[in-house]
């Protein structure tokens, strides 16, 4: 962006104001216009001044971030980055806040870890860049988990390459699917579309811990196929749906005449833990033709070389549109990197995920 992002920072904590500050003032590419204590100071300086990007704190005195949200969606539709500290019992408030239009999710610095602060630090910087670059228009609800510091890592970090051509075809279609911002209504929507017997899906979506699981839970409320967060060992059943937990890498692997998942811990990989590259990579591995893979809207190239790999494996690979896309990133690089064999709308994602699957 030629011009920098223009960031106001929400929050009734002094510390925190003053952290993410010195957090996002690191960024040549961010300036921070300033800090509120409440939603109402925060109301009289975006008159003053239209931010880019807001982050915002969920509880708050005199209104709750929720609400504020809300009414500032409605008014002002500005990209807005929910800051919350890491609490199980705070996932389901925050799963309403990206239902209300959030763009992303953050979780508060341990102040004085200096350590934990500087991987934060860069996560920090690259949500809000990536908010900013985001199409609110569209936006019902999305969440990215971005990481870290410096290296950016490719799935070689977890696992080697796949063998091409290894893999047998057989009758069951496992598919493969990853997203990032915007991804969590998109997901929805795509999933919603599915009837109960659809082919096993397994997911990546960039979140952090404890959220895949309200996230999860949610999702199993809404769909006729069963979702939740996944577990190591969780075979991948046709109508079920498994979600890559926060903060761990899922792989998919094969035993014997099944499928089923590996959850595990590793490095950053493509700046993200949970990696759609190490999904992508092992479907390659394991799966090859009897794969499909999917990428859908997010920041970031995570995903594009996997899913480069499952297509050289012989598996059928779609990316969502720019039109549908509240980010076009993920989708775009993959797509350059030569590996998406059809390019559809969000709408469109679930009707061939079962063209796919009766094709076999």
């Amino acid at each position: 962006m030629s011009q920098k992002i223009r960031v106001l920072i929400i929050d009734d904590s002094a510390s925190v104001r003053q952290t993410l500050t010195a957090v996002l003032s690191a960024d040549p590419e961010i300036e921070v216009m300033g800090a509120a204590t409440d939603p109402f100071m925060a109301a009289r300086k975006i008159k003053e001044q239209i931010p880019d990007v807001i982050t915002l704190d969920v509880e708050m005195p005199q209104m709750d971030g929720i609400t504020f949200l809300r009414k500032l969606m409605v008014q002002h539709p500005i990209p807005v980055v929910m800051c919350s500290s890491l609490t199980e019992s705070g996932s389901e408030t925050l799963m309403q806040a990206l239902e209300a239009g959030a763009v992303d999710i953050i979780l508060k610095p341990k102040i004085g870890a200096a350590d934990h602060l500087a991987e934060s630090g860069e996560r920090i910087r690259t949500v809000v860049k990536s908010a900013a670059r985001a199409r609110v228009s569209k936006l019902r609800a999305s969440r990215v988990a971005d990481g870290t510091i410096n290296t950016k890592l490719t799935a070689d970090a977890v696992l080697p390459p796949p063998k091409i051509g290894a893999m047998a075809k057989t009758t069951e279609m496992v598919v493969c699917v990853g997203a990032s911002t915007g991804g969590t209504e998109a997901l929805r929507e795509m999933l919603e579309a599915l009837p109960a017997n659809s082919p096993g899906i397994v997911i990546v979506q960039h979140m952090p811990e404890k959220f895949t699981a309200a996230f999860a839970k949610r999702l199993n409320g809404l769909c006729e196929v069963e979702v939740k967060e996944a577990q190591d060992g969780d075979p991948v059943l046709r109508g079920h749906v498994l979600i890559a937990p926060g903060d761990k890498h899922m792989l998919l692997e094969r035993r014997g005449a099944r499928y089923e998942v590996s959850v595990r811990a590793g490095p950053l990989v493509s700046r993200h833990r949970p990696s759609v590259d190490v999904l992508f990579r092992s479907a390659a591995r394991s799966a090859g033709a009897n794969a499909m893979g999917v990428i859908m809207t997010g920041m970031g190239d995570d995903g594009a070389r996997g899913m480069n790999e499952m297509h050289q494996a012989g598996a059928y690979t779609v990316a969502q549109d720019e039109a549908t896309s509240v980010v076009f990133g993920m989708p775009k690089e993959a797509i350059a990197h030569g590996g998406v064999d059809k390019i559809v709308p969000l709408e469109q994602i679930a009707r061939e995920i079962l063209a796919a699957d009766r094709r076999r």
